[in-house]
């Protein structure tokens, strides 16, 4: 399994805590998801910038976000679909692709729903990764089952939200 995290900002300090629950999240949801595999996930963690000059190029959306997702592997639901020219030939690992999450937008929305930077970090890790996995709120049944699956990782490490909100 390799799971890179690159803190590619300065405006905050990322504690190796932080960097520890991303790492037990993913592993958390890969066990739930049976996924035996051996793979790979890039993780970046940016400024609001970043993030925006990403949204803008690959969404034509000018605005910062707070996390993106590029799949690489074709997956439905956890389902391998295809992964093709997706493996690592010196790993031999499926590449499932890449996170990227905004630090900035991560401590305005902790602020905001009255929780932690930890559980505001890992809840959208964990998004990120989901999509990752082919899972996907394009729809009401397909937003409950993901967010489910969100709720049922923070539960399990122990970052309940302080309020309720639309994730619950």
């Amino acid at each position: 399994m390799g799971v890179y995290i690159e803190n590619l900002q300065d405006k905050v300090d990322i504690k190796d805590e932080i960097i520890k629950l991303m790492n037990e999240s993913i592993e958390i949801i890969m066990e739930n998801e049976n996924f035996a595999d051996e793979y790979n996930i890039d993780v970046m963690i940016v400024d609001n910038e970043k993030i925006r000059e990403i949204n803008s190029e690959y969404r034509d959306i000018d605005k910062p976000t707070d996390v993106l997702s590029f799949p690489i592997v074709d997956m439905y639901d956890g389902e391998i679909k295809s992964s093709l020219g997706d493996i690592d030939k010196d790993e031999g690992a499926i590449i499932l692709g890449d996170i990227i999450i905004s630090i900035e937008k991560a401590m305005e929305q902790a602020l905001e729903y009255g929780h932690s930077l930890e559980r505001e970090m890992i809840f959208l890790l964990t998004h990120g990764v989901y999509h990752l996995l082919g899972y996907d709120h394009d729809n009401e049944e397909r937003e409950k089952k993901m967010l489910e699956k969100q709720n049922t990782v923070l539960n399990k490490m122990g970052l309940k939200r302080a309020c309720k909100s639309y994730e619950e």
